[in-house]
């Protein structure tokens, strides 16, 4: 049977489930500095359903693609050398630059279609039809015909105005591609002629062509940034890693037509985004949902583990505001966002979550040479 639209309330299963947020290339780093703590506390591996968005997408596509060699020995020692260290290493590239500049120079490919071979290139040579059966990874994008959220899966692709796509035969770089094609620049990640769709409850746009032949897609963080609809009304347990920086505040939005509507884009995104944050916060409290968030913006001191990575609010505090373009980082700044994952990953789980340790360890930062004190 066919899954019901997101928006019908579902009976939680006992699984893991994992949320990557969207973040560009800060998004990488951090995700990376997450999963390698996850990866030492044997967390990593049980994981059941992984669920991400734009840079979130690039780190669980990585894995996704790995994840056969590395399930057969989950030690942190083949996760630096399947996923940390080739994704380290593609933070040092340009690659939003080029895609832009090359689709439009290109009278035969679009920015997005270049950013597809980059991925294909460096990151991505598999199928979604090559996906492990578990975990479950959900690369989500954004259809900008039906304002809903589509779904890349190795069983199906799914818009539930639209319906159900089964057993799909795309590369993994197409599906992040559009889970990470920020408009306008990168979008759209287009789709032609899949073969039909089957309808879903609620699927009232099924029965037109316009919809079912095409699909535009854009970033997944258009509508749901924190990727979390495909995972938390499905997982008894969640783990959130989010890299969305703080709302800027500031005394001279601009009153011309350009900075105007951005200002209110970045409004409306922010309240969204905090609505979600808020609601998960809830079923975490109301003990509805077991599991830990955290948050580039967070303090490590409000999970209250014994013994956190220590760190200086001069260092960890400006990480979140670091940009999100996919464009070369630094050695200072890839470090340090690495290390900034892993310690908070680290501290949130042991204070809200520590029954998922399989492999006590101590915390040992990634990258000691760039220290957050």
């Amino acid at each position: 049977m066919p899954e019901p639209p997101e928006t019908r309330e579902r009976t939680r299963t006992n699984d893991l489930g994992l949320a990557l947020s969207g973040g560009g290339f800060r998004a990488v780093l951090f995700h990376v500095g997450a999963l390698w703590r996850l990866c030492e506390l044997g967390i990593l591996a049980k994981i059941e359903r992984i669920s991400s968005v734009s840079g979130g997408s690039i780190v669980s596509g990585r894995l996704a693609e790995v994840w056969d060699e590395f399930a057969r020995d989950p030690k942190i020692e083949r996760f630096i050398e399947l996923v940390a260290d080739p994704l380290d290493h593609f933070c040092t590239l340009h690659v939003d630059a080029v895609a832009i500049s090359l689709g439009a120079l290109s009278p035969t490919r679009t920015a997005a279609e270049v950013l597809e071979e980059i991925y294909t290139r460096e990151l991505f040579k598999k199928s979604l039809k090559d996906l492990p059966e578990r975990p479950a990874f959900v690369f989500n994008s954004t259809n900008m015909q039906s304002g809903r959220s589509f779904r890349f899966t190795k069983k199906y692709l799914a818009d539930w105005r639209i319906g159900l796509f089964h057993n799909p035969d795309l590369p993994i770089a197409r599906a992040v591609a559009a889970s990470s094609a920020f408009p306008p620049m990168l979008s759209p990640v287009e789709l032609h002629d899949l073969g039909p769709f089957e309808p879903v409850e609620g699927a009232d746009l099924n029965s037109d062509p316009h919809y079912t032949k095409r699909q535009m897609l854009a970033d997944g963080g258009v509508y749901d940034n924190l990727g979390l609809e495909t995972v938390w009304q499905r997982c008894g347990t969640l783990l959130v890693s989010d890299a969305g920086a703080p709302f800027s505040v500031g005394p001279n939005p601009g009153n011309d037509w350009v900075r105007q509507p951005m200002r209110a884009l970045d409004i409306a995104t922010d309240q969204s985004r905090s609505l979600r944050k808020r609601r998960l916060i809830d079923t975490y409290q109301s003990g509805e949902l077991k599991g830990a968030y955290w948050g580039i913006d967070t303090a490590i001191a409000d999970y209250k583990a014994d013994k956190p990575v220590s760190t200086k609010n001069s260092i960890v505090e400006p990480l979140a505001l670091i940009r999100t373009r996919l464009d070369p980082f630094s050695d200072e700044e890839r470090a340090r966002l690495i290390n900034w994952g892993y310690a908070l990953a680290d501290a949130a789980v042991r204070t809200y979550a520590p029954q998922l340790v399989a492999t006590p360890t101590a915390a040992s930062l990634p990258k000691p040479a760039f220290p957050l004190t």
